[in-house]
């Protein structure tokens, strides 16, 4: 079996439901990965301390924002769940003394199910989704790298986030901030070098301060990061800005051969 590669996906708020060209590039990107036996999905939007496993049989999903047109609720992704990757997770962060419990009543947020919808609309693929426990760049590397062993039992790791998300700092649609334009090249760059010490320090970085004002949708990146190979080819098959200044750039470590 090949080997998975990881990914990084900006997964949009529900508005980019509204947007077909995405969800084009998603189905592209798709149907250029290899068919995984499983996913395994880190979003933005569930923290916990300590690490927890979600539910492994399909469950209601959770449409965990306001104010939307009503058909955004009525969206379904019933992928089955996969109790058999939650035990194996439950060993591999055992082995490295990462604490986890479980949370079997904790459905899929749009973090997980709206980009899902364009990668593998079919939803056939067993589905396990785990908490982000912090935000701790190192912290997240290490839950990465004890994960990474999955990659070569079929499994395919998602950490889903925005590289930027300012919700107070609007521009006009096609309008790029500065800041938002400077940070996204700079992560790109470092991205594309495998500098990792400057990843960690990304708050540094041009436009970080309004780029990234809370770190909660950038950090699922160091999850992906750590279940990468040091130097393995990188590549970014979405690119682009959404809304202003969303960055929806996708990150894609290894081929899948």
């Amino acid at each position: 079996m090949a080997r998975m590669p990881v990914l990084f996906v900006g997964h949009g708020s529900p508005l980019t439901l509204e947007q077909p060209h995405r969800f084009a590039e998603w189905r592209r990107w798709g149907e250029q990965l290899p068919t995984p036996k499983a996913l395994l999905v880190i979003s933005a939007h569930w923290e916990t301390q300590p690490l927890m496993i979600g539910a492994v049989q399909t469950l209601p999903l959770i449409y965990d924002f306001y104010g939307f047109p009503p058909a955004y609720y009525q969206l379904q992704y019933a992928a089955p769940g996969a109790p058999a990757l939650a035990a194996r997770v439950r060993e591999l962060v055992a082995q490295q003394q990462i604490p986890v419990a479980d949370r079997p009543d904790r459905g899929w947020d749009h973090g997980v199910w709206i980009p899902l919808l364009g990668l593998y609309p079919q939803a056939d693929i067993p589905l396990l989704q785990l908490s982000m426990p912090g935000h701790d760049a190192d912290a997240l590397m290490a839950l990465g790298r004890a994960l990474a062993p999955l990659r070569e039992e079929g499994v395919l790791i998602i950490a889903s986030g925005l590289v930027t998300h300012n919700l107070r700092q609007w521009t006009e649609d096609g309008v790029v901030a500065p800041w938002a334009s400077a940070f996204d090249s700079w992560l790109a760059a470092a991205l594309e070098r495998d500098d990792r010490t400057a990843l960690r320090q990304w708050a540094t970085a041009p436009g970080a301060r309004d780029s990234v004002p809370t770190p909660d949708h950038l950090v699922p990146l160091f999850v992906a990061l750590g279940a990468a190979t040091p130097q393995e080819p990188v590549s970014f098959p979405v690119t682009g800005f959404e809304f202003g200044s969303f960055s929806h750039r996708s990150v894609q470590w290894g081929t899948g051969e």
